[in-house]
């Protein structure tokens, strides 16, 4: 699953009789990175002549305030959307925004990492709590709260056209600030400080077991496959590491690596033509057999069931 390119956007946005070039936003050639900003309608042209959009991941980030009735798919979830949703796309995981209706309004940005880094100073995005595996990326807003962020994107509008030689510092700071809207909408434990030796432990192995997925091609494998193996990269005993994560989360290190492998299984099998074989392959089962009988306790389908 190769990420969608900027380009592939900006056609499907591109009003008849115009060029992609229209689109883009004065001086943006002379900055680094990437950033621009939409109302939801340009999406909505031609709604009912457009085939559904695909479930992919973008090379892109991307930060949408809707107001209508819809559906995002992103990972092996499903959120429905009525009246009001923030939600924050990344270039790690698959999505699609399905509306159920014409009557949908709002706004967007796309963004790339390259854009933010150079305010941040930050190894990079997925850094930021609302952009980690594992948090909340679609968070339904009160009218309130739509009102306010609805207003952030105005300044944003305005902004890209202006003729101010520092607008795109100025778009960062309003960038950061949806970022941070988002991240105090946030459940409390996405954002919990990690000062404990076993709380870094944990997000370590956390992040380690992230690094493997989404897997992009049937050729793509899990190289971490058991405990030991992350035990040995993270240079623990498999037994502390055991105790550790058993400690924060309840579960042993096999049960969330179990878990996270079958929840990449089950978007497999629902977004991808991969063969079964290639599905078991790739995820690093030694056969088939292995992989049905791992996926029916995980889950309790055989993996047929998610394709019927």
């Amino acid at each position: 699953m190769k990420p969608l390119p900027l380009d592939e956007l900006y056609d499907k946005l591109t009003p008849a009789g115009e060029t992609p070039d229209t689109l883009l936003p004065p001086g943006i050639q002379h900055e680094v990175g990437h950033f621009n900003v939409f109302d939801v309608a340009d999406l909505m042209r031609g709604y009912h002549t457009k085939p559904p959009m695909t479930f992919d991941r973008r090379a892109f980030y991307k930060i949408s305030l809707v107001r209508g009735r819809s559906r995002v798919e992103y990972a092996d979830k499903v959120v429905d959307i009525e009246p009001y949703a923030l939600w924050f796309a990344t270039s790690q995981v698959p999505y699609r925004w399905l509306p159920q209706d014409e009557d949908q309004t709002g706004h967007f940005c796309i963004f790339t990492d390259a854009f933010l880094l150079p305010a941040k100073g930050r190894a990079g995005l997925d850094e930021l709590p609302i952009f980690q595996p594992g948090g909340q990326p679609v968070l339904r807003v009160s009218q309130e709260e739509y009102n306010a962020i609805d207003a952030i994107f105005g300044k944003m509008k305005a902004e890209i056209t202006s003729n101010y030689a520092y607008k795109y510092d100025l778009l960062r700071a309003y960038l950061l600030e949806l970022i941070h809207v988002g991240q105090k909408l946030q459940p409390a434990p996405v954002l919990a400080a990690t000062h404990t030796a076993s709380a870094r432990v944990t997000a370590l192995f956390a992040e380690l077991l992230e690094r493997q997925f989404p897997l992009a091609t049937p050729q793509q494998q899990v190289r971490l496959r058991t405990a030991k193996d992350y035990a040995d990269q993270l240079a623990l005993h498999v037994n502390h590491l055991n105790r550790v994560l058993k400690e924060t989360t309840g579960r042993t290190t096999t049960e969330l690596i179990g878990s996270r492998v079958s929840q990449e299984a089950r978007m497999l099998l629902k977004q991808t033509n991969w063969t079964v074989s290639e599905i078991s392959d790739s995820l690093g089962f030694t056969d088939v057999a292995h992989f049905c009988n791992f996926f029916k306790r995980q889950t309790g389908l055989v993996p047929g069931a998610l394709r019927v």
